[in-house]
Order: structure tokens, then C-alpha cells, then sequence
């Protein structure tokens, strides 16, 4: 396989597992639905806790098992973990309406979905880098460039099967392009790269270093209550129809998407460490607008969760070049560690929103509860990147061990 055939997968690679990471929460609101799934907004957001726990797992494990078994082979279990996600996805659906038989169906495909991210996407940053010596910085940009992509285009796939009466072939799409990618990928080679000179601390971990696990955290909760409770609150609070529920779940993956190139772009005018203190303190604002929208408003909140991801979108890459250019000696701890964090952060909100949500408090509440959390993140921004020079680019380049680097949203 040529160099460009090489490079060619790991870009459609990136799409694909996009969009299969956001397939089960792009369809929150079928999931919902009395007459699908009608699961609660507690069940529903429990069912992201495996997800959560063994994302969490392969993240810190991905760089020892490359280290035995080669990037290659942990991505190939990656893209195999996504592949059992759907088809059980699938499978629950023709027992929807047995809820005691498709719940443990929905948790188990959440399950192998942590897994497959966990796996696949830090393998893929390697393999973008190790395809691409002489220009890391690119390669890696633009394959979390290209994830962003598939985040956004889930919830456009969701409208339109929705629309045809058949939602269900958003997970049929995902298997065949999982499918697919297995097949071409098990013939693609793989760049040896050196040996990590840092695969264990030696020693007590430095302070700075939860500081920026703990923003990442903080991150976690706040791009998750736009990831898996946007389309809810604008069906129920805002009143808005399902297809304009998805497509504000659109605008804010395709923001976090766009975002990110327009501030690696600018960087030259607005500075790197200015947009990380920056943003959170603009979400915050975003949650304020996004907590008060009246019912009716369906424009103004598809806008609302756009400029959401727009916030969003430097956070977490930035957390990651900063901690690796100040933490030099612990560059794979720090980019694992800080994606294990803002899984948890994940979870957090996945899964911890929904016990409220079913006890009454309105999912309008939930949002401002999180300017709060985007307020604390800013100030913690201070913290974190206090006197550090900004970074080049906002995709920092893979540690040589291929320790698992990041995801787009």
C-alpha cells in the first residue's frame, strides 16, 4: 500500500470512527421516545457509564499494548470494539419494546463503543504521525480535523433516516462503513516508531500535573452537556422538531470542527494562552443564553449550541500542548492522563445529568448549572497556563510511544 493509499485510510478512518461515536447519542431522542425505546432521562443517561469506564481503561492502557502488540494491531481492535457497538445497537432495536432485553443490549454497545475510541483514535494519531515524519503538526490537525467532521455529519445522517421513516440506518451505516474499513485497513502496514524514552514516571507525579487533569474535567462536563443533551433540551425546552433538534446538535460538532482550525489559523493575532483563558468564560455566557431560550426559538438555539462548540472547540487540544510542552518528561502520562480526566468529565455529565433531569429539574437548569462549571474552568485556565509560552500549533505532536493523544469533541 502506497504512501497516499496509507494516509488516505487513516483520514476516512478518522470520519468513520466520528461518526460512530456520536451515532448512539445522536439518537437521544429515539431513545427517549415512548413509543421506541421510552427509556427515562436517567436510564438514558446511565447508559453512558460503561461507555465512560472503558474508554477510560483503553486510553490508559492503549500505550502499553502498542508498545507489545504494535499501533497497528490496537487499532484494528479498536475498529473491531466499534463494529460489536453497532451491531448491538442494532440488535436492541428489533427489541425495543422489551426494555428488560434491549437496556443490557444499549449498555453493552456503549460499552465496546468506550472501548473502540479508546483504542482506535489515540492508534490513529500515531499512525497520522508516523505516516507523516517530516510534518506531524499537519498530518495530526488534520485528522482531528476530519473526526470533527464525522461528529457533525451523525446528526445530519439522523435527520435525514429519521425523515425517511427509518432511523435505524444510521447504525446500519456505521457497521457497513466499519466493515468496510476493517477490511481495507487489515492490509495497512505499520510505520515502526521509536520507543518511548518516558513509559513510566519513576516517581510521585508533579502538582501541575492534576492541574490540567482537573480543567480537563471540568471540559469534560461542559462539552457534554452540549454532546448528549443538546437535541433533549431542544425538544423539550426550546419546543423545537426532532430534525431541528439534530441539526443544532450539527452546528455544535461542526463548530468544535471549524473552531479549531479558525484558532490555529489566527494565532498569529490572537495568541494561543489568550483563547484558552478566553473561551470558557465565553461559554459560559453561550449557557446563560442556551438556560434562558423561550419555547419557539428554535433559530436562535441551533445558533446558540453552535457558538457552544465554537467555545469548546481549543479547549481540550490546548490542555494536552500545554501539559506536554511545560511536562517535557511525562509528555505520554500527560496527553493519557488528561483524556482518562475529561472521560470522566464525560461521565459526569452523561450519566450524572440524568438522575436530575428525572427528579424534575428542568434540562434549562442543567445549562446553568454548567456556566458555573465553564467559570470554574476559567479561572482554573490561570492556573494552568500561567506564564507558559503558547504553543505552536493546537494539536501537539504525538508522544513517540504512542500514547493516545486526543478526540474532536
Amino acid at each position: 500500500m502506497t504512501a497516499r493509499a496509507q494516509t488516505t485510510v487513516v483520514d476516512l478512518a478518522g470520519v468513520v470512527q466520528g461518526i460512530v461515536l456520536v451515532t448512539i447519542p445522536a439518537l437521544s431522542s429515539i431513545l427517549t421516545d415512548p413509543g421506541h425505546y421510552a427509556l427515562t432521562s436517567a436510564q438514558y443517561g446511565v447508559m453512558f457509564a460503561p461507555q465512560v469506564v472503558a474508554a477510560i481503561a483503553a486510553a490508559l492502557a492503549g500505550a502499553g499494548l502498542a508498545r507489545r502488540h504494535g499501533t497497528h494491531a490496537v487499532y484494528l481492535a479498536g475498529l473491531a470494539c466499534s463494529l460489536v457497538s453497532m451491531v448491538l445497537l442494532l440488535a436492541s432495536a428489533a427489541v425495543m419494546h422489551q426494555q428488560h432485553v434491549a437496556y443490557p443490549l444499549l449498555l453493552a454497545a456503549t460499552a465496546f463503543l468506550g472501548a473502540g475510541f479508546g483504542l482506535a483514535v489515540p492508534a490513529l494519531n500515531s499512525l497520522a504521525a508516523a505516516f507523516h515524519p517530516a510534518n506531524v503538526d499537519r498530518a495530526v490537525l488534520i485528522l482531528n480535523a476530519l473526526l470533527g467532521l464525522g461528529t457533525a455529519l451523525a446528526p445530519v445522517f439522523v435527520a435525514v433516516f429519521v425523515g425517511l421513516g427509518y432511523w435505524w440506518g444510521l447504525p446500519i451505516l456505521s457497521t457497513l462503513l466499519l466493515i468496510a474499513l476493517l477490511a481495507v485497513s487489515a492490509r495497512l502496514p505499520m510505520h515502526s516508531g521509536a520507543r518511548s524514552a518516558a513509559a513510566a514516571t519513576g516517581g510521585p507525579l508533579p502538582a501541575r500535573f492534576w492541574l490540567y487533569l482537573a480543567f480537563a474535567l471540568l471540559y469534560g462536563i461542559c462539552e457534554t452537556v452540549n454532546g448528549n443533551w443538546a437535541q433533549l433540551d431542544m425538544t423539550t425546552s426550546v419546543g423545537a422538531s426532532t430534525t431541528t433538534a439534530a441539526l443544532a446538535l450539527t452546528a455544535f460538532w461542526a463548530m468544535v470542527t471549524l473552531g479549531r482550525l479558525l484558532f490555529a489559523a489566527i494565532t498569529r493575532w490572537l495568541p494561543a494562552r489568550a483563547t484558552f483563558h478566553l473561551l470558557p468564560f465565553a461559554l459560559a455566557g453561550v449557557f446563560v443564553i442556551i438556560a434562558a431560550l423561550p419555547r419557539g426559538h428554535d433559530v436562535q438555539g441551533v445558533l446558540a449550541f453552535g457558538a457552544a462548540g465554537l467555545c469548546c472547540s481549543a479547549l481540550l487540544p490546548l490542555t494536552i500542548s500545554f501539559g506536554q510542552g511545560e511536562l517535557t518528561g511525562l509528555s505520554a502520562t500527560v496527553a493519557g492522563g488528561v483524556i482518562a480526566a475529561y472521560q470522566l468529565g464525560y461521565g459526569i455529565a452523561a450519566f450524572g445529568a440524568g438522575p436530575l433531569v428525572s427528579a424534575g429539574t428542568p434540562l434549562s437548569h442543567l445549562y446553568a448549572i454548567a456556566a458555573f462549571v465553564a467559570i470554574a474552568m476559567g479561572l482554573l485556565s490561570f492556573a494552568v497556563a500561567h506564564r507558559r509560552r503558547s504553543p505552536r500549533t493546537l494539536h501537539p505532536t504525538p508522544a513517540p510511544a504512542h500514547a493516545p493523544i486526543t478526540r474532536t469533541g
